[in-house]
């Protein structure tokens, strides 16, 4: 008979996330060592998406073949959303959502700056992210309930300061009426922040604050490759992820933070519009 006084388990013990969480990793160490080890010198665009400077290249596609064929041998009946085509329903319950190269363009003209990003959901619910950044030698991870970690070592977001004192992250998109838009969030943000960093990769700059290397970050037109495994890191670290007041993290807009940043700097992006056009 069990002990009422000693907790059951909680469903962060499911086997099934140590699987996951297994796959995911060996996925992004096999993809980021083909896009590090593999770049070729003369790498070009393949495809844009958006607009022309939304770029696609040979090895993003590479990246999402060998992530999504690895995963598939081992979880048959899984389904995947891919930035790069990746979608299939499946029937376990389990999806992977998959950006291959997140911060294309850093990648493309040989910057550090950029990841390669897995995340699992169950039912619905995002339960497994990793994130490895092999110009960094780092990789993030984080399962549902159990913190989150930096090479093996557990991380937690950075003390509050005040927002005047707040180094935030962000982005900007590829169309250049968002663009606009967005300058002018900046240029308004900027004098009551400590300062401002754009990196080029919102799953890295997610990670950032989950390990006290950034206040905060936000950004509008993430999909949900772009944020599934950072943002669960990133709260796994202790810090806070929404959208609008109210409503959680999406492409409208993404705000993460330590939470008292959280509370100041949410509304007031809110106000500045920083979630339209």
């Amino acid at each position: 008979m069990p002990d009422p006084q000693k907790p059951g388990p909680s469903a962060s013990d499911d086997p099934l996330y140590d699987e996951l969480l297994e796959l995911a990793l060996e996925a992004a160490r096999r993809a980021g060592t083909l896009l590090r080890d593999g770049r070729p010198a003369d790498l070009g665009v393949a495809a844009t998406k958006t607009s022309p400077i939304d770029v696609v290249t040979e090895m993003d596609l590479a990246s999402e073949k060998l992530i999504t064929g690895f995963i598939a041998e081992h979880r048959p009946d899984d389904g995947f959303l891919g930035e790069e085509g990746a979608s299939v329903a499946g029937s376990s319950g389990v999806r992977w959502v998959i950006d291959p190269v997140d911060g294309t363009v850093n990648y493309l003209y040989g910057l550090p700056s950029w990841a390669v990003s897995i995340a699992a959901e169950k039912d619905g619910e995002t339960v497994v992210g990793v994130v490895a950044a092999p110009m960094r030698g780092e990789t993030y991870r984080a399962v549902l309930g159990r913190g989150a970690f930096n090479n093996g070592e557990r991380v937690h977001h950075r003390p509050a300061p005040p927002l005047s004192q707040a180094l935030v992250g962000t982005g900007f998109g590829y169309l250049a009426e968002r663009r606009a838009a967005q300058a002018d969030v900046v240029r308004t943000l900027i004098p009551r922040v400590r300062d401002i960093r754009r990196g080029g990769s919102a799953a890295i700059d997610l990670c950032d604050v989950a390990c006290g290397r950034l206040d905060a970050y936000y950004e509008r037109g993430l999909n949900p490759w772009d944020l599934a495994a950072g943002a669960l890191i990133a709260r796994e670290a202790g810090a806070l992820t929404g959208g609008r007041p109210g409503e959680p993290a999406s492409h409208e807009l993404t705000v993460a933070a330590s939470p008292a940043v959280f509370e100041e700097l949410q509304p007031l992006l809110d106000e500045l519009g920083a979630w339209h056009d």
